[in-house]
């Protein structure tokens, strides 16, 4: 008896064990199933969302911060942390009601200060911002939850700029990280967004960890782009640095990863044969290439030496530099985005068709001296890598002397903001990419910016494309909006502060098992399922 006992026992802990191990390893794979892991377009490095617009780290923001307003996928601003807002007879005095139990990542509730706070931050810094704070003559906050922006004339702007979607994204934060200078980068990364930001597993070269806020309140609405409701779906998402593309198709391909949301365009056609993998287009309008100048050192200081990038260039090179096929881009002379309703082509008619017989002619008539062209060149963004050297050639083409510095993308982001000379770290040009969303208009077009210190890095310097600006946020006709943008095309034409080089778009690839993205200018993580 005794031994069969012992052995009943034996068996007993045995089978519990089993148990325990049959009821485990669903629970290891569903635990497995709730962790989200992408490849982004770049590796997170500068977490500043407001210092910086690099799009990466306005990525970032949109995972731990919200917004008070955000644009559906119509185009329409409608109101995210706010419950109601109203407007005087006047529209002299606009009224904003937050929505109740709202709290950041530290659980303290978001007030009306903390907001007030936010927003001066970021007017300091974004282009939009700057000229909407041009008209607000006072904030006040009214009560914790209730706050008044009181301005000196009326404007159209204030929901396209409560509500922009793209960088920089006017994110609320705690009063103590807002009242940071908009000229340093904060220290704390804590917002009341959907997702909590884990500094202690970021490893820049590694990983960017984000876990589900639980104390989140969704709005109601189904979401819509960036509006919505921003329900998340999974426990844990994961930004896995991996800047070689072939390296990441195939830990896609394996399963190791679940979405890469910027693959080489010459392996689409190949990571469309995979059955376990597919496409989807998150930003159908797509992106606009352009060249930067920096207009406070030789040669750019010149606008004539500008002038002739635009006889230089030709559109086509840069685009078929880096996406093989024509269904993912889009040659448009329009400096506002084609099919849009402010695209124009007018005064486009000779540009950007590579007359390198005009282009010498207009470096001859401004004297250019042979001063070489400090070009930041990015190394790792696919979408960018290829585009600096077919600069580079063009303009040697023309006359120019060009001198090519390789870095990686968030080197540029940092060089790109000192003033020194090329001679000492500074710049002269590099090349980058709006989402369409962030160009689609004089006003929220940060690169139009001329308001010289305040403007972009480039710095830019035009009175006259201030006041064109400045009247295009104070008109609300339509027909009239039209007419001063192609004011506002010519004169960019003649004070040029950068280049337009094209539009393209490219989907972004995910396991089949994946679902739930919004169709958005910003890929976003709430509602995107893992099964």
């Amino acid at each position: 008896p005794v031994i069969i006992s012992r052995l009943f026992k034996r068996h007993a802990i045995s089978a519990l064990l089993v148990g325990a191990t049959a009821l485990a390893a669903p629970m290891a794979v569903q635990a497995q199933q709730n962790v989200l892991k992408v490849v982004m377009h770049s590796d997170l490095k500068i977490v500043d969302p407001i210092w910086t617009t690099a799009y990466i780290t306005r990525n970032h923001g949109y995972m731990i911060y919200d917004t008070l307003f955000a644009m559906d996928a119509k185009g329409d601003i409608k109101p995210q942390m706010v419950e109601k807002y109203s407007v005087s007879p006047d529209n002299l005095t606009w009224a904003f009601t937050l929505r109740p139990g709202l709290v950041f990542h530290d659980d303290k509730p978001v007030t009306s200060d903390d907001v007030i706070a936010s927003l001066k931050r970021w007017g300091a810094r974004d282009a939009l911002g700057q000229k909407l704070l041009t008209f607000v003559k006072e904030w006040k906050a009214v009560d914790a939850r209730t706050f008044t922006i009181g301005l000196n004339s009326p404007t159209g702007l204030m929901l396209l700029a409560l509500g922009k979607p793209s960088s920089n994204v006017p994110f609320i934060m705690p009063k103590r990280i807002a009242d940071t200078s908009p000229n340093e980068q904060i220290k704390e990364y804590i917002g009341s967004g959907p997702f909590v930001f884990k500094v202690d597993e970021w490893k820049p070269g590694d990983k960017t960890v984000y876990t589900k806020f639980a104390k989140y309140k969704p709005r109601a609405e189904p979401p819509s782009a960036m509006a919505g409701g921003k329900v998340v779906k999974v426990d844990r998402v994961e930004w896995r640095a991996i800047p070689d593309a072939q390296t990441a198709a195939n830990a896609l391909a394996a399963g190791e990863v679940d979405v890469v949301e910027d693959t080489k365009s010459d392996l689409l056609a190949t990571l469309a044969k995979n059955s376990n993998l597919k496409f989807f287009e998150v930003n159908p309008l797509g992106n606009q290439y352009v060249f930067r100048f920096n207009t406070l050192h030789k040669p750019f200081d010149n606008p004539k030496i500008r002038q002739a990038l635009f006889y230089a260039f030709n559109q086509e090179d840069f685009l078929k530099a880096v996406h093989g096929e024509a269904k993912y881009y889009q040659v448009c002379k329009a400096l506002f985005i084609c099919d849009t309703p402010l695209a124009s082509t007018v005064g486009m008619s000779d540009k950007l068709e590579s007359n390198m017989k005009k282009a010498r002619e207009i470096l001859a008539e401004a004297k250019y001296d042979g001063t070489p062209v400090t070009l930041l060149h990015s190394t790792d963004l696919e979408v960018l890598t290829n585009l600096a050297p077919v600069a580079k050639s063009l303009m040697e083409r023309a006359g120019f002397k060009v001198d090519m510095q390789s870095m990686d993308w968030q080197s540029v982001v940092a060089r790109r903001v000192k003033k020194d000379p090329p001679s000492a770290g500074g710049w002269n040009a590099f090349i980058t990419s709006w989402v369409a969303a962030d160009v689609l208009n004089p006003v929220s077009a940060a690169f139009l910016a001329a308001s010289c210190d305040k403007a972009p890095p480039g710095w830019p310097c035009d009175e006259q494309m201030e006041k064109l600006r400045d009247q295009f946020a104070r008109e609300t006709d339509a027909g009239k909006q039209r007419a001063i943008a192609e004011q506002v095309q010519l004169r960019y034409l003649e004070y040029p502060t950068h280049v337009h080089l094209g539009q393209w778009k490219k989907p972004i690839v995910m396991r089949k098992n994946i679902d739930g993205f919004v169709v958005a200018p910003v890929i976003a993580f709430w509602n995107v399922t893992k099964k």
